[in-house]
């Protein structure tokens, strides 16, 4: 199996079998992101203990890219320190703006190394980031409510 082929079954499969997925009742920042130029919209709970993510639900709308990249994104950052978080962030941005020639790191991004092929079509950049810049704005936030 190619490894194209590997990385579209990962995101399918993240896709159809979402992790996170269902809004938590409680939580320290709530946002919303949309999409503008396709329609995906987000909506992502964060809590924290102290600076360590000790929850993430998400819920959304939007096509396969969106949804399987949030879901993977929610597993990667929960139990880690926002430090932690900060360097899979910015691994995953570099991996986004890599045109297809990145080598991300498995070791850091996991699964998310699948959007490797996403990088090459700007217009779907902004699918597979949405969660992450919602992480990124709920961590700001609930930092400021601790």
């Amino acid at each position: 199996m190619q490894l194209d082929n590997l990385y579209q079954e990962v995101i399918l499969d993240h896709y159809k079998h979402p992790e996170n997925k269902g809004l938590a009742a409680s939580y320290d920042a709530q946002v919303h992101h949309i999409n503008p130029s396709c329609g995906d919209e987000i909506t992502l709970n964060l809590t924290l203990q102290g600076d360590k993510v000790s929850a993430i639900s998400w819920d959304g709308v939007g096509c396969s890219i969106s949804q399987a990249s949030v879901s993977i994104m929610s597993s990667l950052m929960l139990n880690k320190n926002l430090e932690q978080a900060q360097i899979i962030l910015d691994d995953f941005m570099l991996l986004m703006q890599s045109k297809g020639i990145g080598a991300p790191d498995e070791a850091i991004l996991e699964d998310a190394v699948a959007f490797a092929g996403v990088s090459q079509y700007p217009a779907r950049i902004k699918c597979a980031l949405l969660g992450w810049m919602a992480f990124k704005d709920a961590s700001v936030q609930a930092q400021k409510k601790n």
